[in-house]
Order: C-alpha cells, then sequence, then structure tokens
C-alpha cells in the first residue's frame, strides 16, 4: 500500500510523515494555500533525504503548468515524481523528465479517458468543479474500485485517519493520498499524519 501525504510546507512535518512511513511526500507547486516556492522545497528534500531511513519519494504537484518549467523546479528540488493535477492532455505529458502521476477526477472526458489508457499511474480525486483538488470531498468511491479492478490507481479525496481503512476495503486501491484530512485549523497535525498511516497500514497487514 502506497501512502502519500500531500501539501507539506515545512521540514518538521515532512520528516514527521517520512518518519511515521509515508512512502511518498507530496510538495504543491501550484497556487494554493499549501503552495511551496522552490527554496522551502528545496529545504524539505534535503531535510527528508538525510534521515537516516528509508526516505520517502517526493512529489511535487503542478497545475497547468509547462513541461520546461516543471523539469526546472524538478531539477532544483531533487523530486523524484511529478503529479499533473490540472486540465493536461496526454500530449502535454510529453519532455517529463520524471515519471508522472496524474490526477482525474472521473469527469467524463475525452482527456482524462486518453490518461487512463497510457499506463500511467493514477490518482482517482474528488470532482469538485473550479477545484484542482485539496478539497477534503470524498471522491467515488464506487467509481474509483471500478476503475481500480483495470489500472492501479491512488485514491484521494476526502481521506483521514477515521475512514481510511474502510476506502481502501471498499476501493482496493494500489495508494491512498491525504492532505487536509491530516489537518487541524488549515495545519498538518502530527499525529493525524501518524494515525492515518497506522490506519492505513493496518488493513493491509504491511
Amino acid at each position: 500500500m502506497i501512502i502519500k501525504i500531500c501539501g507539506l510546507q515545512t521540514t518538521e512535518y515532512a520528516c514527521v510523515a517520512a518518519e511515521a512511513g509515508a512512502d511518498m511526500i507530496g510538495l504543491v507547486f501550484a497556487p494554493s494555500r499549501r503552495q511551496v516556492d522552490v527554496i522551502a522545497a528545496a529545504a524539505i528534500s534535503a531535510a527528508v533525504r538525510s534521515l537516516s531511513l528509508p526516505h520517502p519519494q517526493i512529489v511535487g504537484l503542478f497545475v497547468n503548468t509547462s513541461v520546461a518549467e516543471i523539469n526546472a523546479v524538478a531539477d532544483a528540488v531533487g523530486l523524484d515524481l511529478v503529479q499533473l493535477s490540472g486540465d493536461e492532455s496526454l500530449a502535454d505529458g510529453v519532455g517529463m523528465s520524471r515519471q508522472i502521476i496524474k490526477s482525474i477526477r472521473m469527469d467524463g472526458s475525452q482527456r482524462e479517458a486518453d490518461w487512463i489508457g497510457a499506463g500511467v499511474r493514477l490518482l482517482v480525486d474528488a470532482h469538485v468543479p473550479g477545484a484542482y483538488g485539496g478539497t477534503g470531498t470524498r471522491a467515488d468511491w464506487q467509481h474509483a474500485a471500478e476503475l481500480a479492478r483495470h489500472v492501479p490507481l491512488i485514491l484521494a479525496g476526502g481521506l483521514d485517519p477515521t475512514n481510511v481503512a474502510e476506502a481502501i476495503a471498499q476501493v482496493r486501491p494500489q495508494g491512498v493520498d491525504v492532505s487536509s484530512g491530516v489537518e487541524t485549523g488549515g495545519v498538518k497535525s502530527a499525529t493525524k499524519i501518524r494515525a492515518f498511516i497506522a490506519a492505513a497500514r493496518g488493513t493491509t497487514g504491511l
């Protein structure tokens, strides 16, 4: 089970996530209240990599950003993966220097259908018109479960320590992703990060 803690903005909480056993940490470069700049992201990356334990993969989240800019940020920060969370078409991923995670919201568009058939790792989030994730809204678990039977996916959208075990049992995803669900008052909570990871691990026995 892949566990991704997203929207991290400080070395403190990134290290909490790493030490608790997260497989991926997400850094948001798109306009958002969780946005980080390259300097802060590079500091987080360095701190996580300095830990004396297997460090999580570092994922950069972008929305409708050019390939050239994404590649430049990936090199400056040391990203392992890039997550495309906007309206990107399959063609927009050509030339990317890192492996892609594509966020989809099960909106029925041809653009998403193209990504689903492309063999790229998918992240299923809630469909909230005008939003590109991080809303805390629960995704459509039924449709996600149907898709998970055919392609590997990471489930996001409205997950928290109290419901992640149920989500894993119902959807059978390859992984789970959380941001707002491990926050208190809009700020990451070390207690909730640890509880989320423990709950997700407890479901799978891993």
